[in-house]
């Protein structure tokens, strides 16, 4: 799998078996080793903490999939940056049952996303600016 290459082994480690506080503290101390703009701490963290409110419980019983609704058997980080998208994380919320929500569900409410209707859209902007979050947590890992 070249992918696994690029990405360390710790955060395969990471992802397969650390909790929720466990990996956005490893994101967070990795972006503070970084000389980037502090906007982006700003919106790493919290975006990380709202995926993976949901990836972990998923992951600790053995209901992951993937945002094409394929049965998936681990947390990698691979699986973690496709819900990083935007839209899909989006999707993320209207399609788990039985798992908490409510970190999500304020995470997507700061960013305009309807919580009542899945087809009403978001503003562009906080599309993008999610692109931009994906992609330092890309750098960290």
């Amino acid at each position: 799998m070249q992918k696994r290459n690029i990405m360390t082994e710790k955060s395969y480690e990471l992802f397969k078996n650390a909790t929720r506080d466990e990996i956005t503290k490893v994101i967070k101390e990795e972006l503070d080793t970084r000389n980037e703009s502090p906007i982006w701490l700003e919106k790493v963290v919290p975006f990380s903490d709202a995926i993976l409110s949901v990836l972990i419980p998923l992951r600790d019983e053995n209901r992951l999939f993937d945002p094409q609704g394929k049965e998936v058997d681990e947390l990698t980080p691979e699986l973690f940056f496709e819900w990083s998208d935007f839209v899909s994380l989006k999707s993320l919320y209207f399609r788990v049952k039985d798992v908490d929500l409510e970190i999500l569900a304020k995470y997507l409410h700061r960013y305009n996303v309807n919580l009542e209707d899945e087809k009403l859209d978001f503003p562009i902007a906080n599309y993008n600016l999610h692109l931009g979050v994906s992609n330092v947590i890309k750098s960290l890992l």
